[in-house]
């Protein structure tokens, strides 16, 4: 299975009411460098929360644009790629058929999925819709994010190849077992058996297993405690 693939990277900037941001990101055709923390000239605020070994590339599915624009008609015309700060956007993949921990050739480079994208609170202010957070969360519409564990040249000209197929836990199944299903330990279990799971997200599940309750996602989706 090959995927064409649209290439996006983008510089922190500063937004009113907000904190800093890079969002925003302008497509890149040609070559470009892909190391352990990501694409060459691709920023990210907050390292704390972006960026790192294991969300070094972030990925949304193009067709949910089509989504969102008609569940807000007024915002329209900004749901279109890259308006989720993703680095690669395609059609025909989902989080559906992409699974944690499956590892894909990108020309040079192999990386592998790691994690549904937890959706946060800056996107709320960046298309001026309060709850657009909490939605991409609710609805599973939330792409998902790579580590790479090969780095080299990479360029949109060459398409995403899937190579291996590493766990039976679906980007969509992950979701909801974050964020959907009541607390389940058996699920948690599960989720941390996938292959390829990135380390935040393992220490979350085993972090539920211990205490056997789930965190507030109220920082995350509203900026507030």
């Amino acid at each position: 299975m090959h995927h064409q693939v649209n290439v996006f990277t983008g510089k922190i900037r500063d937004y009113a009411g907000s904190r800093p941001s890079a969002i925003a990101k302008v497509q890149v055709d040609g070559e470009l460098t892909l190391t352990e923390r990501g694409l060459a000239g691709d920023e990210q605020a907050e390292k704390k929360i972006h960026g790192g070994p294991d969300r070094a590339l972030c990925h949304y599915p193009r067709e949910h644009y089509r989504h969102w624009a008609s569940a807000f008609p007024e915002q329209a015309d900004l749901f279109v790629a890259p308006a989720f700060g993703e680095n690669l956007s395609t059609e025909g993949m989902t989080e559906q058929n992409v699974y944690i921990g499956d590892i894909f050739r990108w020309d040079e480079a192999l990386i592998q999925v790691t994690q549904p994208r937890s959706p946060c609170f800056k996107v709320n202010y960046h298309f001026a819709i309060h709850d657009l957070s909490s939605l991409m969360q609710e609805s599973g519409r939330t792409g998902w994010l790579y580590r790479v564990i090969a780095p080299g040249k990479v360029s949109g000209d060459a398409p995403l190849e899937l190579v291996s197929r590493c766990s039976d836990v679906s980007v969509y199944d992950a979701a909801a077992i974050a964020w959907h299903l009541p607390f389940d330990d058996e699920q948690y279990h599960r989720l941390l058996s996938a292959a390829g799971l990135s380390v935040s997200w393992a220490r979350t599940m085993q972090k539920r297993r211990l205490s056997g309750k789930v965190e507030s996602f109220a920082p995350r989706l509203w900026g507030r405690k």
